[in-house]
């Protein structure tokens, strides 16, 4: 990589929200953001930089993982992920139509992209936690959800 992008990496690192968000328009020209997340827009611009300076994936490795993630995705493919029947005593143990901790959950709302992060106890939207699914849908709607129903995980 060219000693100028990488310059320009760790510059953005350094920038604040407004400023990026700028940037990402610039780059991406694009109206819409991703997200307000400034380490989530860092990565993305200097992901859209390396791709400008060295060219992007071709449309077969694209569509040959896609293909690939909806085959052996371990994370949201719930026929891959192992089932523990360990505590057999209601409300113990995760929930088995989660995906496991650290997953994002993705849904696309009102032409946002939302990301919720699994954890282990929980979930984290925006920098906040949250005790459930549907306590996040709860916040971005500002109406009672079933999370589950909202976010189809």
């Amino acid at each position: 990589m060219s000693e100028s992008t990488i310059a320009e990496i760790m510059k953005l690192k350094k920038m604040p929200l407004d400023e990026l968000q700028k940037k990402y328009k610039e780059v991406f020209e694009s109206k819409e953001m991703p997200s307000s997340n400034k380490v989530l827009l860092w990565r993305k611009i200097a992901y859209r930089l390396q791709e400008l300076e060295y060219g992007g994936l071709s449309n077969d490795t694209k569509n040959r993982i896609n293909e690939l993630i909806e085959r052996y995705d371990p994370i949201n493919n719930k026929m891959l992920r192992p089932q523990k029947a360990l505590n057999k005593v209601k409300g113990a143990g995760r929930d088995t139509r989660l995906p496991i901790p650290g997953a994002i959950i993705r849904k696309e709302y009102k032409g946002q992209i939302l990301e919720v992060k699994v954890l282990e106890k929980g979930f984290e939207y925006q920098g906040q936690a949250y005790r459930t699914l549907s306590a996040v849908a709860t916040a971005v709607t500002g109406i009672h959800w079933n999370g589950y129903l909202f976010f189809k995980p």
